[in-house]
């Protein structure tokens, strides 16, 4: 967890030396979607990965080589099936997602009508509000923190950014809630406004 910790500092530096180096700077705000599940089943059941959201918005620095920071309400949602009865129990995890990232422009940068770049961080899961069955969000760790790669297009003043994110640390620490860590595949668009 410390170490965590301290790659989470470093990338927030590296950030800040960034944004001070290079003038060139956008506020990205943007929507998405996120698929989240588990990395293993409890004993009595199954879960599998259920559509959620998340709204937010971003800030970049730099041209080619850049770093970008953000904050964003997000739902992870999945489905729990029980093993015995069949019975499926949807459970939506809310809270406020802190990715930083630092990222590379692989065709042309921030200034070019199309870019095509690629990223990788670290992040911080805040749950605000668990919907399960009998459980509460004290059940859950908070923060869970994760790490991510992706890759994201922009074409005028647009973008899309695809990436997959892997909590490093497990979503509760109850014996009774042995689902592992979370793993999401997040899809966000926007909009590109320079500053």
């Amino acid at each position: 967890m410390k170490t965590l910790q301290q790659i989470v500092a470093v990338l927030l530096l590296a950030l800040l030396v960034t944004g001070q180096a290079c003038a060139q700077a956008e506020l990205k705000p943007g929507i998405g979607i996120t698929l989240s599940d588990v990395s293993k089943n409890p004993v009595n059941g199954k879960v599998t990965s259920q559509l959620g959201w998340q709204l937010g918005g971003s800030i970049l620095f730099g041209q080619k080589f850049y770093g970008e920071g953000g904050i964003f309400y997000a739902t992870k949602s999945t489905a729990f099936t029980v093993t015995s009865t069949n019975l499926e129990f949807e459970n939506d995890f809310n809270g406020v997602r802190i990715p930083v990232a630092l990222g590379y422009h692989l065709l042309g940068d921030q200034n070019d009508q199309v870019a095509l770049r690629v990223f990788g961080g670290g992040s911080a899961f805040i749950v605000t509000s668990v919907s399960a069955p009998g459980m509460s969000k004290d059940d859950f760790t908070s923060p869970t923190w994760g790490v991510f790669a992706g890759a994201g297009l922009d074409i005028s003043m647009f973008f899309l950014d695809l990436q997959y994110e892997w909590s490093v640390s497990d979503v509760s620490s109850l014996s009774t809630v042995d689902i592992g860590k979370s793993r999401s595949f997040i899809a966000n668009a926007g909009i590109r406004l320079p500053f």
